[in-house]
Formats: structure tokens, C-alpha cells, sequence
């Protein structure tokens, strides 16, 4: 396999196929948001202890919930999905789609850090269960709430300034995700 071979189905993505793509990453962004939205109504509003509330998919699979594998597994497709779709943005929203992907390395580190304390069976300062190094300083349920938030909202801003650009902008784009009534306002 050449070079040419194994680039060809990054460039289709982030070409032709990157309105496809980001519309397939966003529905498994925002799945997992309801997850997360789930189980913090669980515990706020419903007033449920802690290791009950398991979000939607936990209640029938609790075992999701406490493997450190499926937690890891997500952030390790969090990070590859904002790494490949990276090359099809330009200008402004490129610049915000780093941010959220500079955010993500930092949250997968700390979910590898965690599967790794799972592993070895020795936790971060001898605790009962895996802790991260922010979760020294914010619970878990929170954090993860603040860093879905942190990498969601600048996610959000590049997408709609990609759907968007300037008219500086456009001409770099070598995908269709630009809004068309708007070229069309402008032209």
C-alpha cells in the first residue's frame, strides 16, 4: 500500500465526504452528552445516590458505566475524530477546532490515566477507585460535565463558523460544508 493509498480515504474525508463525517461525529458527540445529561438529572433532580445513577445505556448495562475500557474507548474516538476531521478546516473555525482537540488530548490523558490506575490496580494516592488528577480538585460527575462542556463549545464554534466562513475564508475550503443561502446572500 502507497502513501497515495492510505491518504486517499483522510483526504475524501475531509473533501467531499466532510459534511458526512462531522454530521456522524456530532451524533456521537451529542449521544454522548445525553449520557452525561442523563445521569447528572439522576443524581440532581431525582435525588439518586451516586453509583445508581448510570445514565440511559447503564441502566440496562451497568457494567459500561464502571469499565474505565468504554470510558477510555470514548475519549480515544473523541481524539481521533477531532485529529481526522482537523485537515478539512480552514481560517477561524480551524483555529477553534484546535482549541477543542488541544482540550481533548488533555481529557484523553487523564481517561488513560485512569485505565491505567484500573489496570495496575493501584490507584492515584491510594484511593478506593481510579482518580484523575483534576478529579483531586473536582468530583467526577462534575468533571466530566465541565469537560465535555470544554471541549463541546469550541467544537460548536468551529462547526458553525465552517458552515459560515468569510469571504477570505472560502476560498480555501475544499469541502462543500459551507452553508449555501449564505453564499448565495453574499453573492
Amino acid at each position: 500500500m502507497t502513501r497515495t493509498d492510505t491518504a486517499r480515504p483522510l483526504h475524501l474525508l475531509n473533501t467531499s465526504g466532510h459534511r458526512v463525517g462531522l454530521a456522524l461525529f456530532l451524533v456521537v458527540v451529542v449521544a454522548h452528552w445525553a449520557e452525561h445529561l442523563v445521569q447528572a438529572a439522576q443524581i440532581y433532580i431525582l435525588n439518586w445516590p451516586i453509583p445508581e445513577a448510570l445514565g440511559l445505556l447503564g441502566l440496562p448495562f451497568p457494567w459500561l458505566v464502571t469499565s474505565e475500557w468504554m470510558h477510555y474507548g470514548y475519549a480515544l474516538v473523541m481524539l481521533v475524530g477531532l485529529f481526522l476531521l482537523l485537515p478539512g478546516f480552514t481560517g477561524r473555525a480551524r483555529t477553534w477546532w484546535k482549541i477543542s482537540l488541544g482540550i481533548q488530548v488533555w481529557h484523553h490523558f487523564e481517561h488513560l490515566l485512569l485505565l491505567v490506575q484500573a489496570l495496575a490496580g493501584a490507584n492515584l494516592g491510594g484511593g478506593a477507585a481510579p482518580t484523575s488528577l483534576v478529579q483531586l480538585l473536582i468530583p467526577r460527575v462534575e468533571l466530566h460535565l465541565l469537560y465535555n462542556a470544554l471541549v463541546f463549545a469550541p467544537m460548536v464554534v468551529a462547526m458553525l463558523l465552517h458552515r459560515s466562513p468569510s469571504d477570505a475564508e472560502r476560498p480555501a475550503m475544499a469541502c462543500g460544508c459551507a452553508d449555501r443561502d449564505r453564499v448565495e446572500e453574499r453573492g
